[in-house]
């Protein structure tokens, strides 16, 4: 049975880490196939990583990532590094509260800056907060090969509250 408390507690940053990453990486089914991984980072972030599949690609046989699926993974860590900050403020709440205040969070806007053609064998997708307000977060989103050549940038608005 799970604490009442919620599983990102406050027993020290591993621990929190742990609860948090629980709470974000939870079965969902698009993510699933997708092929992705919600990855900690050293500077208590997180990152995304993929890796290339037929299924993924706008031009079979060239190998090239399809433009909404890069666009999909932008989204995907904007929305995760968002979940992630705002998991932080609330690790002391029981988890139903967590829960309720995570439902919030939702894309109001994306901007996408295709820069290559999306080809590689595994993708990384990173991001950093540029706006942190009580409504809205604004995130800049980027996606690597695993040679670290920018494939894409975006800029991400986030409703939080």
């Amino acid at each position: 049975m799970q604490d009442e408390k919620s599983p990102v507690s406050d027993d020290g940053k591993s621990q929190g880490m742990k609860g948090g990453m629980a709470l974000m990486t939870r079965y969902h089914p698009f993510h699933e196939l997708m092929g992705m991984t919600v990855e900690p980072t050293d500077d208590d972030s997180v990152r995304i990583r993929f890796p290339m599949r037929d299924d993924l690609c706008g031009h079979p046989g060239l190998g090239i990532l399809y433009g909404g699926v890069i666009s999909c993974m932008l989204d995907i860590i904007g929305g995760a590094i968002v979940t992630w900050h705002r998991i932080k403020d609330i690790r002391d709440h029981p988890v139903e509260e967590q829960i309720k205040r995570m439902s919030v969070i939702r894309t109001i806007d994306l901007r996408v800056d295709y820069l290559r053609p999306g080809k590689g064998k595994e993708f990384i997708v990173t991001g950093s907060i540029l706006r942190d307000g009580k409504k809205v977060i604004v995130v800049r989103m980027e996606m690597k090969n695993e040679e670290q050549s920018l494939i894409a940038t975006g800029i991400g608005t986030f409703l939080v509250g």
